[in-house]
């Protein structure tokens, strides 16, 4: 089982609006590829969350894990997309997510069988989220590996944030633009290269994924590098949600012994899929029915 932790939110756009945050974008992926998958989230006991439980309940998410909040708001980011399709985010402060809290509920997933905790960075911007996940993280059973999809967005996050999920990390994902936000808190001198071995020997990480843009991916195990190009042959829409996506296989690829070749091959054409859609989840499983090849090429493992 997948434990994921974080923050569930609508992604208002000009002209519509997507149920997103990466966790939930990455823990949905999960269920409709067979990943047995827990969601822990919190929402607001307001429209916007009521129509939140209905939609997970139809993905046939377990709501029992999501918590449900009298004084907080459902969370919300306001999206623009640029003429590339790249996206802008304005995220609202002080939502439900940020005020998620450790119970009996949570006590009792980690006691059972699970292989991988997914967690980022915007669900601890608060105290409250900080101090829950932190807890969450400490209490795992010693055979439960950790997967850091480090999503800095401006203003939500800290050095603080960023060591202490380092210290329980045992896959970290990031992109390009933020490996050079950490490097400017820890070693701004160091070449990017020189720099994630320094993080995988100071922090015991057992895999980095680096994620480029227009210019792929590379994949850090040990002392060995993993690069590819990305998949130019599809038509992109907009980006959102390509990252979590990419995430998806990452993890499933991590817990199944895959070739990080194959991982790197497998993630990159699963994202350059959803760069197909607009936002960051399909809008029904058909999606999943419609690239089955791909879908089994997932699943049989």
């Amino acid at each position: 089982m997948i434990l994921v932790v974080g923050e569930i939110l609508f992604d208002v756009f000009p002209d519509y609006k997507r149920l997103g945050g990466a966790p939930f974008n990455f823990a949905f992926h999960l269920r409709n590829l067979g990943m047995p998958t827990r969601f822990i989230t919190r929402i607001g006991n307001d429209a916007d969350g009521k129509e939140i439980l209905q939609q997970l309940k139809q993905y046939g998410f377990i709501t029992d894990d999501i918590q449900v909040d009298d004084k907080h708001s459902t969370g919300k980011v306001m999206v623009k997309l640029d003429t590339k399709g790249v996206p802008e985010f304005n995220i609202l402060p002080g939502v439900a997510y940020d005020h998620i809290v450790f119970n009996p509920s949570i006590t009792s997933l980690l006691n059972e069988n699970t292989k991988l905790i997914y967690f980022g960075s915007l669900i601890q911007r608060s105290k409250c989220g900080f101090k829950t996940l932190q807890k969450i993280l400490s209490q795992r059973n010693q055979n439960t590996k950790c997967l850091y999809d480090i999503n800095l967005r401006p203003r939500c996050f800290t050095k603080a944030i960023i060591i202490e999920s380092f210290k329980q990390t045992h896959v970290l994902k990031l992109n390009d633009e933020e490996l050079e936000i950490i490097k400017q808190m820890f070693d701004p001198e160091k070449k990017s290269r020189a720099f994630i071995e320094f993080l995988m020997i100071k922090f015991d990480i057992e895999m980095i994924s680096l994620t480029k843009g227009e210019n792929g991916s590379c994949l850090y195990i040990k002392d060995k590098e993993y690069c590819i190009e990305p998949n130019r042959t599809r038509k992109i829409v907009d980006t959102v949600g390509a990252g979590d996506a990419y995430a998806a296989i990452l993890a499933i690829g991590y817990l199944n012994k895959w070739h990080p070749e194959r991982i790197l091959m497998v993630a990159t054409d699963f994202a350059s899929i959803i760069c197909e859609n607009e936002g960051a989840v399909p809008s029904s499983k058909r999606f999943y029915e419609k690239n089955i090849t791909l879908t089994k090429e997932i699943i049989n493992e």
